[in-house]
Protein backbone atom coordinates (compact mmCIF):
# COMPACT_ATOMS: atom_id res chain seq x y z
CA UNK A 1 0.00 0.00 0.00
CA UNK A 2 1.48 3.75 -0.75
CA UNK A 3 -0.18 7.14 -0.21
CA UNK A 4 -0.97 7.33 -3.89
CA UNK A 5 -3.21 3.49 -3.34
CA UNK A 6 -4.61 4.92 -0.12
CA UNK A 7 -5.66 8.41 -1.42
CA UNK A 8 -6.91 6.77 -4.36
CA UNK A 9 -9.11 3.47 -2.57
CA UNK A 10 -9.84 5.74 0.50
CA UNK A 11 -10.61 8.98 -0.69
CA UNK A 12 -13.79 9.15 1.09
CA UNK A 13 -15.35 8.11 4.61
CA UNK A 14 -17.87 5.56 3.68
CA UNK A 15 -15.00 3.84 1.64
CA UNK A 16 -13.12 3.72 4.93
CA UNK A 17 -15.83 2.42 6.74
CA UNK A 18 -16.72 -0.16 4.70
CA UNK A 19 -13.33 -1.56 4.86
CA UNK A 20 -13.19 -1.05 8.70
CA UNK A 21 -16.63 -3.30 8.75
CA UNK A 22 -15.47 -5.75 6.97
CA UNK A 23 -11.78 -6.36 8.79
CA UNK A 24 -13.87 -6.30 12.12
CA UNK A 25 -16.56 -8.30 10.58
CA UNK A 26 -15.44 -10.95 8.17
CA UNK A 27 -19.00 -12.90 8.22
CA UNK A 28 -21.01 -10.16 8.67
CA UNK A 29 -21.78 -7.32 11.41
CA UNK A 30 -22.19 -8.10 15.06
CA UNK A 31 -23.39 -6.76 18.00
CA UNK A 32 -20.60 -5.42 20.45
CA UNK A 33 -22.72 -5.27 23.64
CA UNK A 34 -24.59 -8.67 22.84
CA UNK A 35 -22.49 -10.46 20.15
CA UNK A 36 -25.60 -11.23 18.37
CA UNK A 37 -26.08 -10.38 14.34
CA UNK A 38 -26.91 -6.82 13.37
CA UNK A 39 -28.37 -5.44 10.26
CA UNK A 40 -26.85 -1.46 8.59
CA UNK A 41 -29.41 0.58 8.83
CA UNK A 42 -30.28 3.20 5.25
CA UNK A 43 -28.35 6.28 6.96
CA UNK A 44 -25.88 8.70 6.22
CA UNK A 45 -23.88 8.14 9.16
CA UNK A 46 -23.77 4.29 8.12
CA UNK A 47 -24.74 3.14 11.53
CA UNK A 48 -26.03 -0.82 12.63
CA UNK A 49 -28.67 -1.50 14.97
CA UNK A 50 -29.30 -5.06 17.20
CA UNK A 51 -33.04 -5.98 17.56
CA UNK A 52 -31.86 -8.33 20.61
CA UNK A 53 -30.31 -5.39 22.46
CA UNK A 54 -32.19 -2.56 20.77
CA UNK A 55 -28.34 -0.83 20.26
CA UNK A 56 -27.30 1.37 17.75
CA UNK A 57 -23.52 1.24 16.60
CA UNK A 58 -20.91 2.73 14.18
CA UNK A 59 -18.32 0.22 12.78
CA UNK A 60 -15.99 2.57 15.49
CA UNK A 61 -17.86 1.91 18.39
CA UNK A 62 -15.73 0.03 20.88
CA UNK A 63 -12.42 0.44 19.19
CA UNK A 64 -9.47 2.75 19.02
CA UNK A 65 -11.18 5.15 16.65
CA UNK A 66 -13.90 5.37 19.64
CA UNK A 67 -14.76 9.23 20.12
CA UNK A 68 -12.41 10.34 17.65
CA UNK A 69 -13.75 13.21 15.39
CA UNK A 70 -10.88 13.19 12.72
CA UNK A 71 -11.56 11.84 9.30
CA UNK A 72 -11.39 8.29 9.00
CA UNK A 73 -8.95 8.65 6.12
CA UNK A 74 -6.61 11.27 8.36
CA UNK A 75 -6.60 7.68 10.54
CA UNK A 76 -5.41 5.75 8.11
CA UNK A 77 -2.95 8.29 6.32
CA UNK A 78 -1.24 8.13 9.73
CA UNK A 79 -1.54 4.40 10.05
CA UNK A 80 0.06 3.95 6.59
CA UNK A 81 2.93 6.71 7.47
CA UNK A 82 3.81 5.09 10.69
CA UNK A 83 3.98 1.41 9.62
CA UNK A 84 6.25 2.29 6.58
CA UNK A 85 8.49 4.01 8.55
CA UNK A 86 11.28 1.78 9.31
CA UNK A 87 12.81 4.19 12.54
CA UNK A 88 9.09 5.22 13.43
CA UNK A 89 7.21 8.41 12.86
CA UNK A 90 7.66 11.34 15.10
CA UNK A 91 4.09 13.20 16.23
CA UNK A 92 5.79 16.36 15.15
CA UNK A 93 6.28 15.23 12.13
CA UNK A 94 2.89 13.41 11.48
CA UNK A 95 1.09 16.61 12.42
CA UNK A 96 3.43 19.16 9.48
CA UNK A 97 2.57 16.20 7.26
CA UNK A 98 -1.05 15.87 7.50
CA UNK A 99 -2.11 19.45 8.76
CA UNK A 100 0.56 21.69 7.47
CA UNK A 101 3.62 23.45 9.19
CA UNK A 102 1.15 25.88 10.54
CA UNK A 103 -2.21 24.14 11.78
CA UNK A 104 -2.74 20.98 13.65
CA UNK A 105 -2.53 20.71 17.22
CA UNK A 106 0.58 19.10 18.27
CA UNK A 107 -1.72 17.11 21.00
CA UNK A 108 -3.66 15.66 18.39
CA UNK A 109 -1.10 14.19 16.67
CA UNK A 110 0.61 12.80 19.79
CA UNK A 111 -2.50 11.20 20.82
CA UNK A 112 -3.28 10.07 17.34
CA UNK A 113 0.03 8.19 17.51
CA UNK A 114 -0.75 6.94 20.73
CA UNK A 115 -3.67 5.20 19.83
CA UNK A 116 -2.33 3.64 17.21
CA UNK A 117 0.45 2.21 19.09
CA UNK A 118 -1.91 0.96 21.66
CA UNK A 119 -3.54 -1.69 18.95
CA UNK A 120 -0.33 -2.58 18.33
CA UNK A 121 0.48 -4.40 21.66
CA UNK A 122 0.36 -7.90 21.11
CA UNK A 123 -1.71 -9.71 23.84
CA UNK A 124 -0.60 -13.05 23.17
CA UNK A 125 2.43 -14.76 21.90
CA UNK A 126 3.34 -17.75 21.12
CA UNK A 127 6.50 -18.99 22.86
CA UNK A 128 9.77 -18.71 20.63
CA UNK A 129 11.91 -21.93 20.07
CA UNK A 130 14.73 -22.65 17.40
CA UNK A 131 18.18 -20.40 18.36
CA UNK A 132 16.86 -17.87 20.80
CA UNK A 133 19.16 -14.73 21.36
CA UNK A 134 19.04 -12.37 24.56
CA UNK A 135 20.32 -9.34 25.59
CA UNK A 136 20.01 -6.19 27.47
CA UNK A 137 20.50 -2.03 26.18
CA UNK A 138 20.07 0.79 27.98
CA UNK A 139 17.96 3.73 27.04
CA UNK A 140 18.38 7.25 28.24
CA UNK A 141 21.71 9.25 26.52
CA UNK A 142 24.38 10.57 29.36
CA UNK A 143 23.22 10.15 32.87
CA UNK A 144 24.34 13.72 34.86
CA UNK A 145 25.89 13.97 38.43
CA UNK A 146 26.43 11.10 40.11
CA UNK A 147 26.57 7.77 38.80
CA UNK A 148 24.21 4.98 39.34
CA UNK A 149 24.18 1.51 37.44
CA UNK A 150 21.33 1.42 35.50
CA UNK A 151 18.11 -0.56 37.10
CA UNK A 152 19.75 0.23 40.78
CA UNK A 153 19.63 3.53 42.81
CA UNK A 154 18.90 6.96 41.78
CA UNK A 155 19.94 6.18 37.60
CA UNK A 156 17.83 7.66 35.55
CA UNK A 157 18.60 4.84 32.56
CA UNK A 158 15.89 2.43 31.21
CA UNK A 159 15.99 -1.20 30.69
CA UNK A 160 14.83 -2.63 27.67
CA UNK A 161 15.27 -6.76 27.42
CA UNK A 162 15.64 -7.89 23.79
CA UNK A 163 14.32 -11.57 22.83
CA UNK A 164 14.91 -12.56 19.19
CA UNK A 165 14.45 -15.70 18.06
CA UNK A 166 16.35 -16.00 14.51
CA UNK A 167 14.49 -15.97 11.17
CA UNK A 168 11.70 -15.15 13.26
CA UNK A 169 9.91 -12.54 15.93
CA UNK A 170 11.17 -10.37 17.63
CA UNK A 171 10.60 -8.90 21.19
CA UNK A 172 11.29 -5.67 23.74
CA UNK A 173 10.21 -5.50 27.03
CA UNK A 174 10.75 -2.24 29.02
CA UNK A 175 12.55 -3.91 32.62
CA UNK A 176 12.52 -1.86 36.19
CA UNK A 177 15.94 -4.11 36.45
CA UNK A 178 17.96 -6.79 34.79
CA UNK A 179 18.37 -9.42 37.92
CA UNK A 180 18.08 -12.88 37.88
CA UNK A 181 14.53 -13.06 38.76
CA UNK A 182 13.46 -10.46 36.00
CA UNK A 183 15.25 -12.16 33.22
CA UNK A 184 13.69 -15.68 34.70
CA UNK A 185 10.32 -14.66 34.17
CA UNK A 186 10.83 -12.95 30.69
CA UNK A 187 12.40 -16.33 29.89
CA UNK A 188 9.70 -18.32 31.28
CA UNK A 189 6.87 -16.50 29.73
CA UNK A 190 8.72 -16.15 25.93
CA UNK A 191 11.12 -19.02 25.31
CA UNK A 192 10.07 -22.64 24.80
CA UNK A 193 11.37 -25.92 26.32
CA UNK A 194 11.96 -27.25 23.69
CA UNK A 195 14.05 -24.48 22.07
CA UNK A 196 17.59 -25.68 20.69
CA UNK A 197 19.98 -22.95 22.11
CA UNK A 198 19.86 -19.79 23.70
CA UNK A 199 22.57 -17.59 22.95
CA UNK A 200 23.69 -14.80 25.30
CA UNK A 201 26.56 -12.39 26.49
CA UNK A 202 28.40 -13.44 29.70
CA UNK A 203 26.25 -10.92 32.31
CA UNK A 204 26.22 -12.88 35.16
CA UNK A 205 22.59 -12.76 35.55
CA UNK A 206 21.93 -15.09 32.69
CA UNK A 207 23.14 -18.51 33.55
CA UNK A 208 20.75 -18.57 37.01
CA UNK A 209 17.84 -17.06 35.54
CA UNK A 210 18.27 -19.97 32.57
CA UNK A 211 16.29 -23.06 35.13
CA UNK A 212 15.76 -26.27 33.41
CA UNK A 213 16.83 -24.36 30.40
CA UNK A 214 20.58 -23.81 31.43
CA UNK A 215 22.37 -26.83 29.38
CA UNK A 216 20.91 -25.08 26.78
CA UNK A 217 22.53 -21.97 27.47
CA UNK A 218 25.32 -20.74 25.24
CA UNK A 219 27.67 -17.70 26.11
CA UNK A 220 29.39 -15.19 23.78
CA UNK A 221 32.74 -13.44 25.44
CA UNK A 222 32.11 -9.96 24.33
CA UNK A 223 34.71 -8.75 26.93
CA UNK A 224 37.51 -10.93 25.51
CA UNK A 225 36.66 -9.37 22.37
CA UNK A 226 35.09 -12.44 20.43
CA UNK A 227 31.72 -11.32 18.85
CA UNK A 228 31.47 -14.46 16.57
CA UNK A 229 32.14 -17.98 17.42
CA UNK A 230 30.51 -19.61 14.89
CA UNK A 231 26.51 -20.13 14.95
CA UNK A 232 26.84 -18.29 18.91
CA UNK A 233 26.87 -14.82 18.65
CA UNK A 234 24.06 -12.03 19.47
CA UNK A 235 24.51 -10.18 17.07
CA UNK A 236 20.50 -10.78 15.36
CA UNK A 237 19.14 -8.91 18.42
CA UNK A 238 21.77 -6.46 18.54
CA UNK A 239 21.06 -5.19 15.20
CA UNK A 240 17.20 -4.89 16.53
CA UNK A 241 18.46 -2.73 19.16
CA UNK A 242 20.53 -0.86 17.10
CA UNK A 243 17.16 -0.25 14.71
CA UNK A 244 15.30 0.84 17.69
CA UNK A 245 18.16 3.96 18.96
CA UNK A 246 18.10 4.93 15.34
CA UNK A 247 14.45 5.61 15.83
CA UNK A 248 15.21 7.20 18.95
CA UNK A 249 17.57 9.50 17.79
CA UNK A 250 16.80 10.22 14.50
CA UNK A 251 12.56 10.02 14.53
CA UNK A 252 11.56 10.50 18.67
CA UNK A 253 14.28 12.36 19.59
CA UNK A 254 13.40 11.29 23.80
CA UNK A 255 11.13 9.25 25.04
CA UNK A 256 9.83 8.98 28.47
CA UNK A 257 10.18 6.27 30.61
CA UNK A 258 6.45 6.25 31.43
CA UNK A 259 5.62 5.68 27.08
CA UNK A 260 8.65 3.63 26.41
CA UNK A 261 6.49 0.23 26.31
CA UNK A 262 4.37 1.91 23.92
CA UNK A 263 7.16 2.76 21.42
CA UNK A 264 8.74 -0.98 21.60
CA UNK A 265 5.38 -2.12 20.84
CA UNK A 266 5.14 -0.05 17.78
CA UNK A 267 8.45 -1.13 16.85
CA UNK A 268 8.52 -4.67 17.24
CA UNK A 269 5.24 -5.01 15.73
CA UNK A 270 6.28 -3.31 12.71
CA UNK A 271 9.69 -5.18 12.78
CA UNK A 272 7.83 -8.98 12.77
CA UNK A 273 6.02 -7.73 9.64
CA UNK A 274 8.23 -5.58 7.71
CA UNK A 275 7.87 -8.66 5.11
CA UNK A 276 4.00 -8.84 4.72
CA UNK A 277 2.26 -7.24 1.76
CA UNK A 278 -0.64 -7.09 4.14
CA UNK A 279 0.79 -5.06 6.78
CA UNK A 280 -1.27 -1.40 6.65
CA UNK A 281 -4.53 -3.77 6.33
CA UNK A 282 -3.15 -6.09 9.58
CA UNK A 283 -2.93 -3.07 11.48
CA UNK A 284 -6.12 -1.76 10.72
CA UNK A 285 -7.89 -5.28 11.50
CA UNK A 286 -5.97 -4.70 15.33
CA UNK A 287 -7.26 -0.95 15.20
CA UNK A 288 -11.17 -2.35 15.17
CA UNK A 289 -10.42 -5.15 17.62
CA UNK A 290 -8.39 -3.43 19.92
CA UNK A 291 -9.87 -1.77 23.03
CA UNK A 292 -10.27 2.44 23.04
CA UNK A 293 -7.91 4.18 24.92
CA UNK A 294 -9.20 7.25 26.34
CA UNK A 295 -6.60 10.83 26.72
CA UNK A 296 -7.10 10.89 30.39
CA UNK A 297 -5.74 7.06 30.74
CA UNK A 298 -3.21 7.85 28.80
CA UNK A 299 -1.89 10.84 30.31
CA UNK A 300 -2.84 9.68 34.02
Amino acid sequence: MTLLDLNTLFDTDAKCREMLARLRWPNGPECPRCCGPAVELATAKQLFYCKECDYQFSVTAGTIFNDSHLPLNIWFTATLLIVEARKGFSANQLRRTIWGQHKGSYKTAWYLCHRIRAAMREVEQPALGGTVEIDETYIGGKQRGHQRKPGFGESTKQIVIGIRQRGGDLRFFHAGDAKTGTLAAFIKDNISEDVDVIVTDEYGAYPPAMGELKPKHKTIKHKAGVYVDGDIHTNTVENAFSLLKRGIIGTWHRISAKHLAAYLDEMTFRFNRRKRSDLFLDTLRHMVTADPLTFERLTA
